[in-house]
C-alpha cells in the first residue's frame, strides 16, 4: 500500500473556518469585499502592529500596488533580494523596471546590508540610484532590517518588505512588515496562515492605503457611472477568503510554536550527522521555521541534497531545493546582480522539508529515517 503523502506545507484547518465561512454565507456576502474583509483588515492590522491594511487577491497584487505607491516607472531601477521566490521581483517589470540583486549574508540568509551599502555608494556617486528596495524575509525569518533601513532614509528610497513567508516571526520585538514605506503578506495555501489565495498590504501612511484601496478596485472614481482616471486592477479579496483567513489568523501564535517544534524534532533527529546543518535563527529576532531547512555538505556526506529529495520522492515525501536565486533565472538574465555567491551556495545545499502544522511526530521520524539512511548509508 502507498504511504501517506507528506507535503511541504499543505493548508492546515484548525478550528473555526466552517464557522465563519458559514457566517459569510449567510450573511448573503458573497462577492468580493464585504463585513469578513473589513474584520480581517483590522484584525491583521492589529496583529503585526500596523495602522492601514488592505486585503488583495495575492502578495504578488500587494507588491505591485507598494511599488505603485513608491513611484516605480518604466526604466526605474529596483533593489530586490537574489535569494527568494520570483513574485517578489516580477511586479518591478510590470511596470517597466529593472531588477538590481543583492546576495544574501550568511546569518538570516537574506540582503546583505553591507553589499547594498557598497552598491548605494557607488551608485549615489554616479546619480543613478534606484526607485526602491524589495527586502525580502525569508523562510519565515526577519531581515536585518535596521542598516537597511537606513540606507533608504539617508539616499530617499523607499523600503518595501517582502514578508510573504514571515508573518508570525519578529524583529527586535516588531513585526517585519512595519518598518518600511509599505509590507506585503501571503496568505497562499502554503503560507503559515492561508485564505486559498490572498496577501495583505500595510502601511503606517494612510493615503497610500487609500490609492492602493481605490486602485485594486479597478480605480473607479466616485461618481453614479463608471469614471477612470487612472490604470486599475482587480486586486481584491474576496469576503468568502476574508472569513477563512480571520479564521487562521486567530491560530497563528499556536502555527508559530508548532513549526518551531517540527524544526526542533528535524534538529534533534539529524543534527548529529556528519556534512548536515541548519538554518541559522539570526539573534535579532524570532524566525517561525515556516520552512525547515538543512544543509547538507556534499564532502562530508557524500550524497548531494538532489540525492536526499530523490529518496524522500521514492517514499512518497515531498522536499524541495532552497529559492534558486533570481539572478541565475533565466527570465532575469542580463539583470544587474552584486555578489551571488552565497545565495549560489545556499541554493547548491539545501533542501526545505515537509513543515506543515498538520504533522505528527511520526510523520517527522519517517522522514528522518529516510535522511539518515541516506546519508549514512545503512
Amino acid at each position: 500500500m502507498t504511504k501517506p503523502r507528506l507535503y511541504l506545507s499543505p493548508p492546515h484547518l484548525m478550528g473555526n473556518e466552517a464557522e465563519l465561512l458559514t457566517e459569510a454565507l449567510q450573511s448573503g456576502w458573497i462577492a468580493p469585499l464585504g463585513p469578513q474583509v473589513d474584520a480581517f483588515e483590522r484584525e491583521f492590522a492589529e496583529a503585526v502592529g500596523a495602522p492601514y491594511a488592505l486585503a488583495l487577491s495575492s502578495g504578488t497584487a500587494a507588491i505591485h500596488l507598494a511599488l505603485i505607491e513608491a513611484g516605480v516607472q518604466a526604466g526605474d531601477e529596483v533593489v530586490v533580494s537574489t535569494l527568494t521566490f520570483a513574485a517578489s521581483a516580477f511586479p518591478v517589470v510590470y511596470l517597466g523596471g529593472r531588477p538590481v540583486f543583492i546576495d544574501s549574508e550568511s546569518t538570516s540568509w537574506n540582503m546583505d546590508p553591507n553589499l547594498l551599502a557598497e552598491w548605494l555608494h557607488k551608485r549615489a556617486q554616479l546619480g543613478k540610484l534606484p526607485k526602491a528596495v524589495v527586502l525580502v524575509h525569508l523562510y519565515g525569518q526577519s531581515a536585518d532590517i535596521a542598516p537597511i533601513l537606513r540606507l533608504c532614509q539617508e539616499y530617499g528610497i523607499a523600503l518595501i518588505e517582502d514578508a510573504a513567508e514571515a508573518l508570525g516571526a519578529t524583529y527586535r520585538g516588531k513585526s517585519p512588515g512595519t518598518f518600511g514605506l509599505a509590507g506585503i503578506f501571503s496568505f497562499n495555501g502554503n503560507k503559515i496562515i492561508t485564505t486559498s489565495g490572498g496577501g495583505m498590504l500595510v502601511s503606517h501612511d494612510e493615503r497610500l492605503i487609500q490609492h492602493a484601496r481605490k486602485l485594486a478596485t479597478q480605480a473607479r472614481e466616485p461618481f453614479p457611472y463608471y469614471e477612470h482616471a487612472e490604470i486599475g486592477y482587480n486586486y481584491r479579496l474576496s469576503n468568502l477568503l476574508a472569513a477563512v483567513g480571520r479564521a487562521q489568523l486567530r491560530t497563528l501564535e499556536e502555527r508559530v510554536q508548532k513549526r518551531r517544534w517540527i524544526f526542533e524534532q528535524y534538529r534533534q533527529r539529524l543534527g548529529d550527522l556528519p556534512g548536515v546543518s541548519f538554518m541559522p535563527e539570526a539573534p535579532w529576532g524570532r524566525c517561525t521555521r515556516w520552512l525547515s531547512i538543512i544543509l547538507l555538505d556534499e564532502r562530508e556526506t557524500g550524497v548531494s541534497p538532489e540525492a536526499v529529495r530523490l529518496a524522500l520522492e521514492a517514499e512518497n515525501i515531498e522536499a524541495r531545493p532552497v529559492w534558486k536565486p533570481l539572478h541565475l533565472q533565466p527570465v532575469f538574465q542580463g539583470c544587474e546582480v552584486v555578489g551571488g555567491a552565497v545565495a549560489e551556495s545556499l541554493f547548491q545545499r539545501g533542501l526545505c522539508l515537509p513543515s506543515g502544522t498538520g504533522m505528527t511526530e511520526a510523520d517527522i521520524e519517517r522522514i528522518a529515517a529516510i535522511i539518515r539512511r541516506v546519508v549514512l548509508r545503512s
